[in-house]
This record gives structure tokens, C-alpha cells and sequence, in this order.
């Protein structure tokens, strides 16, 4: 049996796309530091550069993730700083980021995902549990002591659990997008804006409206 040619031809075509596709496009210059100053009349991927004239080596440093963050800011213990293109000008358009992770004791990044990059974290201090899901539903989950990292591959639901219940934990991840977006599962279910309509969620979870409206309020939305 042929292979019509049209068939042939879109799939060359999407064969050609997705071959260019990255997490984000490779800059066009040494650097594009940030302007940080003027206001932003238009909107595009990462940020309007300074003139290169101007760059000097504050804006490729940054003191912003040696700071604990306060891990009671959410009923979940945890707390991210993230470098981007505010605190860490000269990061932008080179496609990468850090965020420094302080989880409380028997704190939670509850399950989550990033949509436009990959991570890959290293645990500094404490005793954690991580692990991701891949589309096939299969769970992989590794114990991470100092010095021990672990990756998390592009768009899978991800979670990190502090499991010493006396003292709290740190890990510094990578990611390779300058804005690798973040959505937490149930808050992104629960909680968005408008609401997700509840016949939706209780067939989706086989649980009642009553349960929707009580995981909402616990989830604060």
C-alpha cells in the first residue's frame, strides 16, 4: 500500500518542525541583558536588551539564593527563589535558570510540572524524596541525600518530600529555559480562575460536589 503524497509531505513537514523545536531559542548575541528600566511597550520572549555598552559584571551575578525563603508562606512547607531576569539580568535569552528549593520539616513541593523545561536538582542538605510520573503512568522515585541529584524530565508531574521530620531541607535546581512555567496540580484543578465546573472534577475524580467544595477550601481557592 502508497503512502499518498500529501501524507508524505505533512509528515516531512512535521518532521522538519519539531526537529527545530527547543526550550528556548539559541541567542543571536554574546548577551541581551535585561532592560529592567524603561517600560515594555511590546511583549515577546525574555526581556528588551540594554545596550551592550552599558553591561557590567553585576549583571551576570546575583546574591539572591545564598537567602532562606520562608517556608511558611504556604500549608505546604516549602518555598522557591528562583534567579530570572529582574534579579539576574544578564540570564536573559541564554535559555537557562536556577531556583534555590527550601522545604520545611515534612514539607512538600506538592506535585507539579513545568511545560517548557527540564530540572535537574542536587539536595545540599537533608534527607528527600523525589520522584516523577511518566505518560505511561509509571512512577520513578529515588531517597536523595547531600551531594545526590536527580532529573525531572520536561512536562511530567514531579514532587519533592522532605522526609526528616525534625529539620528542614535544601536543593538548588537547573532548568533549561530561562521561564520554565510551573503548575501545581491541585491547585491548577481546584483553584483556578474561573472555577473548573464541579460536574467536571466529580466525574474526573469520582468524588462528590460536597468533596470539591471541601478540597477547595483546604486548598484555599
Amino acid at each position: 500500500m502508497k503512502t499518498p503524497p500529501s501524507l508524505l509531505n505533512f509528515l516531512l513537514t512535521l518532521s522538519l518542525i519539531t526537529g527545530q523545536i527547543k526550550p528556548d531559542p539559541n541567542p543571536l548575541q554574546d548577551y541581551c541583558i535585561a532592560d529592567n528600566q524603561n517600560p515594555q511597550s511590546f511583549f515577546l520572549d525574555g526581556s528588551p536588551c540594554i545596550n551592550p555598552k552599558e553591561a557590567r559584571p553585576t549583571h551576570f551575578g546575583t546574591s539572591d539564593l545564598s537567602k532562606p525563603g520562608n517556608t511558611k508562606a504556604n500549608q505546604f512547607g516549602f518555598y522557591i527563589t528562583q534567579t530570572n531576569t529582574i534579579n539576574l539580568p544578564g540570564l536573559n535569552t541564554l535559555g537557562l535558570t536556577l531556583a534555590r528549593v527550601d522545604i520545611a520539616a515534612n514539607g512538600l513541593v506538592p506535585p507539579h510540572w513545568h511545560p517548557r523545561a527540564s530540572e535537574v536538582t542536587i539536595c545540599l542538605e537533608g534527607a528527600l524524596l523525589v520522584g516523577f510520573v511518566d505518560t505511561s503512568d509509571r512512577l520513578y522515585t529515588q531517597n536523595l541525600g547531600p551531594g545526590e541529584s536527580f532529573v525531572f524530565p520536561k512536562g511530567l508531574i514531579h514532587f519533592l518530600f522532605n522526609m526528616n521530620s525534625q529539620g528542614p531541607a535544601l536543593t538548588i535546581s537547573g532548568f533549561n529555559s530561562q521561564n520554565p512555567g510551573a503548575q501545581i496540580a491541585s491547585g491548577a484543578t481546584f483553584t483556578s480562575e474561573p472555577p473548573i465546573p464541579d460536574v467536571v472534577l466529580t466525574k474526573a475524580f469520582n468524588i462528590s460536589a460536597s468533596d470539591v467544595t471541601r478540597i477547595r477550601r483546604n486548598l484555599g481557592g
